[in-house]
C-alpha cells in the first residue's frame, strides 16, 4: 500500500474532470444561457452517477469536509470554516439554526434541483457578502425560455449496501414561449454503516425528503418574473460522532424575480430578487440511554433578504454592480432535563434571539486588456448590525458589552490574466474583513465535542482582517492540460477559542469553558496541481495533488488543515459501455492540533471502481450504473473526522437513470 501511495504522488498531476468554477464572462447575457444550459446535467461525478452535494463538491480541490456522520457535512473553502466563507442559494443568504453546525446551507438543497456550483476563492466571492475563504453559491435548475412547447424528465433510483441506503430522486421540466415550469422531489433512507473491521457505526442512519418549484412567466420579449420554493425535511438523523441526534430539520427557502434585458445602451440585464426563508432545526439525545443529564437543544432561524444585480458592458469592460440586503434572526435554546424527563431542571438561550442586518454594495468589472490579456478588479462595502435581545447572558462573561454592534466590512480584489500561445498565467490579491458569526459573538454555552469544552461567544471581538495573494500557471493542448494554482492568507485578530480561567462547564461531559478571542494574525497556505491526458479515443485520465499548511501567529498548528492528498483516476468509454477507477488519500497528517483537540492520523488510500451501461430507445434513454467504494475494505479515519469517527468500509451501489 505503501508504494502504490507514493506512485500516484508522482501520477497525481490531476484535476478531476469537473470544473466548478466559471469564467466571468458569464456576466455577458447571451453567454449565460449558454453556460447554464452546457452544466446542467453535470450534477454527478465520472465515479458515480448519484451524488450527494456533499459527495458532488467533495470533487473540487478547493473544499475539504468536517464529518461528524453521514449526512450534512461541513464544507471547508481553503481549509477554513463556514464562518469565513458565504454559502448562499442562486444568491440568497440562507443561515443554519443548529448551534453544532449540523445543518450546513448545503444540507438543505439535493443534487436533482441544481443546474451547477459556483466557487469562488477569496475576496473573488465578495459579491455576495463579506467573506475571507470566498463563496459557494448553490445555483437552481432554471430552464430558458423556448419557442416549442417541451417536456423533459430524468428519474433515478438506486440502492446502495453498505447502509442500505435507497433513494429515489426525480425532476421535470417544461418550457415554451412564455411560461416556464420546473420541479423536483426526492427521498433518501439509510440505515447505520459499517466501517472496515465490520463494525456497525451507530447513530449513523438518516431519511431526508426534498422538493422544489419554480415558475416563470415571460412578461414581455425581454422581460420575465419567476417564483421559486425548496421544502426540505430530514428526521432521525444520527451523529455518532456528537452526544445527541437530530430528530427534525425543516426548511422553506422562497423567492421572487424579476429580470429585465436590454437590447440598446452599457445595462445588458437587470435582475431584481426578494426572498425568504425559515428553518427550524431540533437537537435531541432520547436516542442516547447513556447521557446522564438529557438536552434538547431546538434552533430557529429567519431571513428576509433582497438582491438587485445590474450588468453592463461598455466596449471591452464588463461589469456587474450588486446590492446585497437581509435581516436574520437566530434562536437556539438549551433544555437540561433529569432522568424524568417530565421536570425541566435548566433553560438558557444558547443564541440569545440575535438580529443581524447586513446592506452591502459590491462590483466586479471584466476588462480585456488584448485578445489574450483580462484584468478583473472588483470590491464591497458592507454595512453589519448586530443586536442581542437577551444581553444578560453576554453580561455574565463580559460585563458591559453594547446590547448593539455595528460593523464596516470593506473588500477588495484584483486578478491579471494573461495567455500566450498554450500557456496560462495568473496573478492576484485581496483585502477584506469580516464581522464574528453568531456563535463567535453571542454564543452561550456553546458544546463542542471535539474538543470537550463549552465555548462563550465575544460581543467585542473586532473584524478579521485578510490579506491574500494568488497566482496560478497552466499549460493545455489537445491532449494534455496542467493547472498548478496556489494562494496565501495572512489574517488579522484571527477568531479562535481560549481556555478561560473563570466560569465552569455546563455540559457534564465538559473539561472547561472556551470563550472566542482575537490571535494577532494567522497564516494559511493553499497549493493544488491539477491534470487531465487523453492518452487514446475513449481513454481519460485525471488527477489532483493539494498541500495546505495554517499556523498562528506563534506557530502553533491551526485545526482542521488538511494533508497532503492526491486522488488519480481513469476512465475508459466504448460505444454505449463505460468503465472508471479512481484511488484517492490522504497522507499522515503530522501538523496536528493537540491544543483544539486534534490527534495524529494515520495515512489511507482508497480504491474504488464503478461500470455503467447507456441504452437509447427513441426519446428515451437510460444509463445503469453498478460500483464499489473502498474495494479493499480498509478502515481509516481522517484529520477532519470530528472525534475520530471511521469512515464506511466496502460499499457496493447501484443506479439506474431515465431520461425522457
Amino acid at each position: 500500500m505503501k508504494k502504490l501511495t507514493i506512485t500516484l504522488l508522482f501520477l497525481s498531476w490531476v484535476v478531476k474532470g469537473q470544473n466548478l468554477h466559471e469564467k466571468k464572462d458569464s456576466i455577458k447575457v447571451l453567454d449565460e444561457v449558454l453556460i447554464m444550459n452546457n452544466i446542467k446535467k453535470k450534477i454527478e461525478t465520472d465515479m458515480k452517477m448519484n451524488v450527494s452535494v456533499d459527495e458532488f463538491l467533495a470533487s473540487s480541490d478547493q473544499i475539504s469536509f468536517i464529518k461528524r456522520g453521514a449526512y450534512a457535512w461541513e464544507p471547508l473553502l481553503n481549509n477554513m470554516s463556514t464562518e469565513r466563507s458565504t454559502v448562499t442559494i442562486d444568491g440568497m443568504h440562507v443561515f443554519g439554526a443548529c448551534t453544532d453546525k449540523m445543518d450546513p446551507i448545503t444540507s438543505y438543497v439535493e443534487s436533482n434541483n441544481l443546474a451547477t456550483i459556483d466557487i469562488k476563492s477569496g475576496q473573488e466571492g465578495g459579491m455576495h457578502g463579506s467573506t475571507i475563504a470566498g463563496s459557494i453559491d448553490l445555483k437552481r435548475k432554471n430552464s430558458p425560455f423556448g419557442r416549442l412547447q417541451k417536456w423533459q424528465g430524468v428519474y433515478q433510483s438506486g440502492f446502495e449496501f453498505n447502509n442500505k441506503q435507497f433513494f429515489n430522486l426525480g425532476n421535470f421540466s417544461f418550457s415554451s414561449n412564455r411560461f416556464v415550469v420546473d420541479g423536483s422531489i426526492s427521498y433518501r433512507k439509510a440505515e447505520n454503516y459499517y466501517d472496515g473491521n465490520g463494525h456497525e457505526v451507530k447513530h449513523s442512519q438518516f431519511k431526508k425528503f426534498n422538493t422544489s418549484l419554480g415558475i416563470a412567466y415571460k412578461t414581455s420579449e425581454l422581460s420575465s418574473i419567476r417564483l421559486d420554493a425548496i421544502f426540505d425535511q430530514a428526521k432521525d438523523v444520527g451523529y455518532p460522532a456528537l452526544p445527541m441526534d437530530l430528530w427534525l430539520s425543516r426548511a422553506i427557502i422562497t423567492s421572487a424575480t424579476y429580470k429585465q434585458l436590454y437590447k440598446k445602451g452599457i445595462i445588458k440585464a437587470w435582475d431584481t430578487k426578494v426572498y425568504f426563508n425559515a428553518i427550524e432545526h431540533y437537537m435531541d439525545d432520547t436516542k442516547r440511554p447513556e447521557n446522564l443529564v438529557h438536552m434538547d437543544m431546538p434552533g430557529w432561524s429567519t431571513t428576509y433578504g433582497l438582491l438587485s444585480k445590474l450588468n453592463i458592458k461598455q466596449g471591452d469592460i464588463s461589469s456587474e454592480i450588486q446590492l446585497n440586503a437581509y435581516n436574520n434572526r437566530s434562536i437556539a435554546e438549551m433544555r437540561m432535563y433529569p432522568q424524568d424527563r417530565s421536570k425541566q431542571t435548566m433553560f438558557a438561550y444558547s443564541w440569545p434571539w440575535i438580529t443581524t442586518s447586513y446592506a452591502g454594495i459590491s462590483f466586479n468589472n471584466s476588462w480585456d486588456i488584448s485578445k489574450n490579456s483580462q484584468l478583473n478588479f472588483g470590491g464591497s462595502l458592507g454595512l453589519n448590525y448586530n443586536r442581542s435581545k437577551y444581553v444578560e447572558f453576554n453580561w455574565i462573561f463580559h460585563p458591559g458589552s453594547p446590547q448593539e454592534k455595528t460593523r464596516f466590512l470593506p473588500s477588495i480584489n484584483a486578478n491579471y490574466q494573461l495567455t500566450i500561445n498554450q500557456f496560462n498565467f495568473s496573478v492576484g490579491g485581496g483585502y477584506g474583513q469580516r464581522a464574528p458569526s453568531v456563535s463567535e459573538g453571542y454564543g452561550y454555552y456553546i458544546y463542542n465535542s471535539f474538543d470537550r469544552y463549552d465555548y462563550i461567544g465575544n460581543p467585542n471581538l473586532k473584524n478579521e482582517i485578510s490579506y491574500e495573494g494568488n497566482a496560478s500557471a497552466g499549460f493545455k493542448n489537445k491532449k494534455l492540460s496542467i493547472q498548478a494554482k496556489v494562494n496565501y492568507f495572512h489574517i488579522e485578530n484571527y477568531i479562535i477559542g481560549k481556555i478561560l480561567s473563570l466560569g465552569s462547564p455546563m455540559n457534564y461531559q465538559s473539561v472547561g469553558v472556551k470563550s472566542y478571542t482575537s490571535l494577532d494574525y494567522a497564516t494559511l497556505f493553499n497549493f493544488s496541481l491539477n491534470a487531465n491526458y487523453e492518452i487514446t479515443n475513449g481513454l481519460h485520465w485525471n488527477g489532483v495533488l493539494t498541500y495546505a499548511r495554517g499556523m498562528d501567529n506563534k506557530e502553533n498548528n491551526l485545526p482542521f488543515i488538511r494533508p497532503l492528498s492526491y486522488q488519480t483516476s481513469l476512465h475508459y468509454m466504448y460505444k454505449e459501455f463505460g468503465i472508471q477507477t479512481s484511488v484517492n488519500g490522504d497522507l499522515k497528517q503530522i501538523n496536528f492540533s493537540p491544543e483544539y483537540g486534534e490527534d495524529k492520523t494515520p495515512a489511507y488510500t482508497i480504491w474504488n471502481l464503478s461500470t455503467d451501461y447507456r441504452i437509447n430507445f427513441k426519446k428515451v434513454n437510460a444509463t445503469i450504473q453498478v460500483g464499489v467504494e473502498n474495494i479493499l475494505d480498509e478502515y481509516y479515519s481522517t484529520y477532519a473526522d470530528w472525534g475520530n469517527i471511521p469512515r464506511m468500509g466496502r460499499n457496493f451501489f447501484t443506479s439506474l437513470k431515465i431520461n425522457f
